[in-house]
């Protein structure tokens, strides 16, 4: 390689020398795009990630390829039969051609399924985009919140750890009993608990949300979207947008769609096929050396007439209709129980952020200042610290409780939230 390097010319090698840093800088820059910091994403951007990186999305768009060959393998004709004899009477040989035609319209019957297994497939991969969709959204609440959680239960760990620092120093002073020290010590032991258990919580809502996004399951990226958002539809506006565009009810509509174009195959598969055939004789002297002769062939439905084909593709039509007149109905009632669910949570949540919550934090503030100044127990004020931590957790269940029933009509309705 060295000896290879030093025969070279000064300015291929120069250019040799600026290649391998291009190579290097993509190399790295690829990189960086594929296990690199990425900045705060937002739930949209989250969204939108989703829709290019998602496998589940990836492997569902493969299906259209399927489909696709489907309507190509629809189009195909029936091929020519050919036939030569040779005997050993009169004429000798014998030259045949036998087109056979399909009667009763089968091959555009054939076409419309093709294409209506193609829509079908399309509907599909739309109920797949919104599923994943919905998941993004459960997700990235679901981090936020267990990263919200942690972050309390940290700030609530020192908060204790201070009050066992006030604690020992009160009863180096000889002005508490032991007891008190012992029960700040507990405490603190709790919450190094919750705090290690909160960790753990981050680390897997992480794992699920980067799995959805296409990430490296480690990738740390920030989220920017705040726990704070209204709910986005009335209950009239979310049905009637369920009715129009929920992905799963499309998919029933396809689906019969494709059933009719089957019941219309199965019915022109009654009509019996017509092989015309022209034959070229030759060696049949002395009456002539070269003959013709033509016939017709038909199949005559003397055993059957696929009436069981047509009865069966008709009981199947009337059973999907049923399916999709009960994939309306549960739709309609997810849809309203989903807004119900979340308009309940968010006025939860509201009244935890703007009243409950700032009073708590008054109270554990008060419960700390007496405790400092000697004027109460350390059990009272770890009595309060309780009580705030039991608060501002239930503000964190209000929130998770209201963005995943908004992830709930998400996937209620079928479509992104208006």
């Amino acid at each position: 390689m060295l000896r290879c390097f030093a025969r070279m010319r000064p300015r291929c090698y120069a250019c040799l020398v600026v290649l391998q840093a291009l190579v290097a800088t993509l190399g790295s820059t690829a990189e960086a795009q594929t296990t690199g910091t990425i900045g705060p994403l937002t739930l949209d951007a989250a969204v939108e990630r989703a829709m290019s990186a998602n496998a589940t999305i990836a492997a569902a768009r493969l299906r259209g390829a399927i489909s696709t060959a489907g309507v190509a393998v629809a189009r195909d004709r029936l091929n020519p039969e050919v036939r030569v004899e040779f005997e050993r009477e009169t004429p000798t040989e014998a030259y045949s051609l036998a087109v056979p035609w399909e009667a009763g319209g089968k091959r555009s019957r054939r076409i419309a399924v093709a294409n209506a297994a193609l829509r079908t497939s399309e509907a599909e991969l739309a109920q797949v985009i919104a599923e994943t969709r919905a998941s993004v959204r459960r997700a990235y609440y679901a981090r936020l919140i267990a990263e919200a959680r942690s972050t309390l239960l940290t700030e609530l760990q020192d908060l204790s750890r201070r009050a066992r620092d006030a604690a020992q120093q009160r009863f180096d002073a000889g002005s508490v009993p032991r007891l008190e020290v012992l029960q700040a010590q507990l405490a603190v032991a709790d919450l190094e608990n919750q705090v290690t258990a909160a960790a753990g919580a981050v680390a897997a809502a992480r794992a699920q949300l980067n799995a959805l996004l296409g990430l490296p399951v480690d990738t740390a990226v920030p989220l920017s979207t705040s726990l704070d958002a209204p709910v986005p539809t009335t209950m009239d506006v979310a049905l009637a947008r369920a009715r129009v565009a929920n992905s799963e009810l499309i998919v029933a509509e396809r689906r019969l769609d494709e059933q009719r174009a089957r019941l219309a195959l199965a019915r022109a598969l009654q009509k019996p096929d017509i092989t015309p055939e022209a034959t070229l004789t030759h060696g049949n002297e002395p009456e002539f050396n070269y003959g013709w002769r033509a016939a017709v062939a038909v199949a005559v439905p003397l055993f059957t007439r696929h009436r069981a084909g047509v009865l069966i593709e008709d009981a199947t039509l009337s059973q999907l209709t049923a399916e999709r007149d009960a994939v309306l109905a549960r739709i309609t009632g997810d849809v309203t129980a989903a807004v119900a669910l979340a308009d309940a949570q968010q006025r939860q949540f509201i009244r935890y952020r703007d009243e409950i919550i700032p009073q708590a934090l008054q109270v554990e503030q008060m419960a700390e200042d007496a405790y400092r100044l000697g004027q109460s127990p350390i059990s009272a004020f770890l009595q309060a610290l309780q009580a705030t931590r039991d608060t501002r957790l239930r503000s964190l269940e209000a929130a998770s409780g209201f963005h995943a029933a908004l992830a709930d009509l998400e996937r209620a309705i079928g479509a992104p939230l208006p």
